[in-house]
């Protein structure tokens, strides 16, 4: 496809996508009090929750336009999720036509995982939430009031929930780069204890609160998924037909000039200058 048809297609995409979300933003706002009550679950659940009023789970809004501001990220949150599985497959179908036919055999099992993963990472977020809130706050001195407004509490849900979602989709990237024949399963097992670390790192630095739990629980999925990954690698490179190996060559490195002199076509006669050209070789 010409580029525009490029960018035209991902106006498309674009454009199914946000109409998704849209959507599942309109069904928040309608079912706002479950959802919120569902949301607020996590942080009620604490001790320092109910200081100024005990008994009573409190939470501070800011502001003349805070209240509709909480509406609308809350609606948001709940659109975000409900509408995974369309804009998900957006994103796929977006990919999809540059795939070889032997490589959209996987798609259906591609977005099969991508939804549940993205759901199973949220969903852990928010079950890790309260016990990651309790350990923060439990720094708090006893004679100190901690109270929550409700857009930071809001604000370290939708990061949560995003940072948690999106990362579970990781090692199925790294099965659809090795699908397209972009990462081969050596280079992977080659700097596997790198990819360990750098996950932890990023599950250190990208989740908001910061603690070690939550750290750790992130981290620890991501790894077991990674895992998952490199088998399904193993595994499909096992079944391909075997080639030439060419991984012990260097790229930079150009290949030497063949001595053999037979002629390219496979013809082991040599060429007969009366028959070529007027008949004097040339």
């Amino acid at each position: 496809m010409p580029l525009m048809e490029h960018l035209r297609e991902l106006r498309n995409r674009l454009i199914v996508a946000l109409l998704g979300l849209l959507v599942g933003v309109i069904m928040g706002f309608v079912l706002y009090d479950p959802i919120w009550e569902f949301l607020a679950r996590p942080y009620c659940g604490l001790r320092q929750a109910q200081q100024l009023r005990p008994g009573e789970c409190t939470l501070l809004n800011l502001g003349v336009f805070s209240p509709f501001l909480t509406n609308l990220k809350v609606a948001a949150l709940f659109g975000l999720v409900v509408s995974s599985p369309i804009w998900l497959w957006q994103i796929w179908a977006f990919v999809t036509p540059g795939l070889y036919r032997n490589e959209k055999r996987y798609s259906l099992m591609f977005m099969g995982l991508a939804v549940p993963l993205f759901l199973g990472g949220a969903g852990l977020a928010y079950l890790v939430m309260d016990t990651g809130l309790a350990l923060l706050l439990s720094f708090t001195p006893s004679d100190v009031l901690t109270t929550l407004t409700i857009d930071e509490y809001l604000g370290y849900i939708l990061v949560m929930i995003i940072v948690f979602g999106i990362s579970f989709e990781l090692p199925l990237l790294l099965m659809f780069l090795n699908v397209i024949g972009v990462l081969p399963r050596s280079l992977v097992a080659k700097h596997r204890r790198m990819v360990i670390f750098i996950m932890f790192v990023f599950a250190a630095v990208a989740t908001p609160s910061g603690d070690p739990f939550t750290m750790i629980t992130l981290a620890l999925p991501m790894v077991v998924l990674f895992a998952l990954a490199e088998v399904f690698m193993y595994f499909r490179e096992k079944r391909l037909p075997k080639g030439e190996d060419f991984s012990h060559l260097s790229d930079d490195e150009a290949s030497p000039l063949s001595e053999d002199d037979s002629p390219l076509d496979g013809d082991d006669s040599p060429l007969d200058p009366e028959t070529t050209g007027d008949g004097t070789g040339r």
